[in-house]
């Protein structure tokens, strides 16, 4: 991790990883490895939220992908439901693709995403039946982001070697 330490300057990351409050329960989730790895110097960050690019309020009911993960979403098989029943697939669709620009122009060498969110999650996503339960998938913007050739990071593996 050393090396990729010393040669990442550009990271992009869930702003709630950064301590943000800007999950559905108006919260944020700060990672420890997360903030001292942007916090090195030479670093340049971009904090980027799909749910606040969506223009989904906060707080707000969860939301879970039904029917799949992100791919699924993006292909218009599957959907994101809130738990109180409001689809909100269209929002979660429009914050991933604003992200996605903004992460193109900023060019990152690496991209940190909060496990288990419909948008960021890079290996396991909720399972849709807000019980907790999990299952292997991706959030709509790490999908989106494997599509243009990056390779996103979740903040568990941020350390890792």
């Amino acid at each position: 991790m050393n090396d990729l330490k010393q040669q990442t300057k550009r990271i992009a990351v869930s702003a709630c990883l950064l301590g943000q409050p800007c999950r559905y329960d108006g919260k944020s989730k700060p990672d420890e490895k997360v903030i001292a790895l942007c916090k090195e110097d030479g670093v340049e960050l971009l904090a980027i939220c799909p749910e606040q690019q969506g223009r989904l309020p906060i707080p707000r009911t969860p939301s879970e992908i039904q029917g799949g993960d992100g791919a699924d979403v993006l292909q218009g098989k599957a959907k994101i439901i809130s738990k109180d029943g409001e689809d909100r697939t269209e929002a979660f669709l429009t914050g991933a693709k604003k992200c996605l620009e903004q992460i193109k122009e900023f060019r990152p060498e690496m991209t940190i995403l909060k496990e288990f969110s419909p948008s960021c999650a890079v290996k396991h996503v909720c399972d849709g039946s807000y019980s907790g339960k999990r299952k292997a998938g991706q959030g709509v913007l790490a999908v989106l982001l494997k599509e243009e050739g990056y390779e996103p990071v979740s903040e568990r593996e941020v350390g890792e070697t």
